[in-house]
């Protein structure tokens, strides 16, 4: 957490310096204002069922999430801020609340603009959760797995971004990847060590790809691919790919599709996929 709460201020000190005034530049306009995007949106499902002969579950379940952008831009350079909150619980109609959803994904980057397609960049990020995470035995017990900051994944990098046509950005460099765990450590222990390491660091190549499509008028098809390649196991590819298509039916309501993909054989061989279909309420904060 201090790395990237250091990685954020070193980029506010460049921005403070890149806005102020020199001789050579004092009479030069510029624009230093924030400029911010936000939108939350709420989603929700309800099913009940009185005498109905074909059987079926009572259900309720809901989501909501907030996802913004900040950005300033000046002379040279790009800060750029995103943040995705999102949370979401279910229940069924004889079993206990459980949770559908639970995010906690930020992000800063910036980038010196030379004029060319491809810009130097320095980055942080974070990606952790809300609340207890669990799985459920045979007996619908709980079990869990997960829980606030437990794991918490930070990456610092610095490389060089490119940005080939204004629907795609991508950006690869060397980076640091940390994981910080403090009860289940599963997602940071070292099998091969006798000790039980509750962080994990790991340093190697890292690609982060962008894509934003206009499928028609109302409809917005979003990509997120997160790749990291350790040096130290450079056959364990950790990958992180989030894709949502979103399709507004009118002012306010929307239709989104989210298929989440993570491959990272650290917690577990196989790749884990989460899809969920919303029909929700978007609302633009600002």
């Amino acid at each position: 957490m201090k790395n990237f709460i250091c990685t954020v201020a070193l980029a506010a000190a460049c921005l403070s310096a890149a806005t102020a005034q020199t001789p050579d530049t004092a009479a030069q306009p510029r624009d230093t204002t924030w400029k911010h995007t936000g939108v939350a949106s709420l989603s929700a499902t309800q099913v009940a069922f009185t005498d109905w002969v074909k059987g079926g579950e009572n259900a309720i379940a809901w989501t909501v999430r907030l996802e913004g952008k900040s950005e300033m831009i000046v002379p040279r350079w790009t800060w750029t801020n995103n943040y995705k909150f999102a949370f979401g619980q279910a229940k069924l109609d004889g079993k206990s609340v459980r949770k559908t959803d639970d995010k906690i994904d930020l992000s800063s980057v910036l980038a010196y603009t030379t004029g060319w397609p491809v810009n130097p960049y320095c980055a942080a990020t974070l990606l952790t959760q809300f609340t207890d995470g669990y799985t459920y035995d045979a007996n619908d017990n709980p079990i869990a797995v997960s829980a606030f900051f437990d794991p918490a994944y930070l990456v610092q990098s610095i490389g060089f971004e490119y940005k080939p046509s204004p629907v795609i950005k991508t950006r690869f460099g060397a980076a640091l990847r940390e994981v910080i765990t403090s009860t289940y450590t599963v997602y940071s222990d070292d099998p091969s060590t006798v000790a039980v390491e509750k962080t994990k660091t790991d340093g190697g190549i890292e690609s982060v790809t962008d894509l934003e499509v206009k499928l028609d008028d109302n409809v917005l098809f979003t990509s997120h691919l997160e790749l990291f390649d350790p040096v130290n196991h450079l056959d364990r590819i950790v990958v992180r790919s989030d894709n949502m298509v979103t399709a507004k039916v009118s002012k306010y309501i929307v239709v989104s599709l989210n298929l989440v993909l993570i491959n990272d054989v650290q917690v577990t061989p196989r790749t884990q996929v989460k899809q969920m279909l919303a029909l929700g309420v978007n609302y633009s904060v600002f």
